[in-house]
C-alpha cells in the first residue's frame, strides 16, 4: 500500500491468507529488493509452515529475489499477469479494508510495529459473512489446529 506521505520508498505490505482472510500488515522502510525479502522472511517465519507454503506477488521490482524465499523459509513464490490485479483478489479486498483505519495521507513513518498490530488485530477480529461470521483469526486457528 503506498501513501501519499511516505518517506521515500516506505509503503505497507499486505498479505493475506485466502482460505481464512487472515491478515498480515508489517511497514516496509525500502522497496529495494534485499531489504523487502529480508522483512517479508522474518514476518511470515513465525507463521505454520502449512500458512506460508506459497506467496503470489505483483511484478514489482522489490519482489526480483523471490528464489530466496523457497531456500529460507520454505515458501514457494508465485506471480500475477502484468496488469491483472484481480489475481490478486484477496489482497485488493483486504487493502480497501485496511485503508478505513490507513487512508493515503497517513504518515507511514510514524507508523511502529504496534499500530500496524493494532490495524491487524481490527482487521483480524471481524466477523466476516464469507467464513460463516466467524472472525479471520478463529477461523485461521481452526485451519491450523485441523492441518496440524
Amino acid at each position: 500500500m503506498i501513501f501519499e506521505r511516505a518517506t521515500g520508498k516506505m509503503n505497507v505490505a499486505s498479505l493475506v491468507e485466502r482460505k481464512t482472510r487472515f491478515a498480515v500488515l508489517f511497514r516496509n522502510n525500502d522497496r529495494s529488493t534485499t531489504h523487502f525479502m529480508r522483512r517479508l522472511m522474518a514476518v511470515m517465519e513465525p507463521l505454520p509452515q502449512t500458512a506460508r507454503q506459497s506467496i503470489t506477488f505483483y511484478r514489482g521490482i522489490e519482489f526480483r529475489d523471490w528464489r530466496k524465499l523457497e531456500a529460507g523459509i520454505g515458501t514457494t513464490a508465485w506471480f500475477c499477469d502484468p496488469q491483472a490485479t484481480w489475481q490478486k483478489g484477496s489482497v485488493e479486498n483486504l487493502n480497501k479494508r485496511a485503508r478505513r483505519s490507513l487512508p493515503r495521507d497517513t504518515t507511514v513513518a510514524i507508523l511502529g510495529e504496534d499500530a500496524m498490530k493494532v490495524v491487524c488485530d481490527r482487521l483480524n477480529g471481524k466477523p466476516r459473512k464469507c467464513l460463516g461470521w466467524r472472525t479471520p483469526l478463529e477461523a485461521f486457528r481452526e485451519e491450523m489446529r485441523n492441518l496440524g
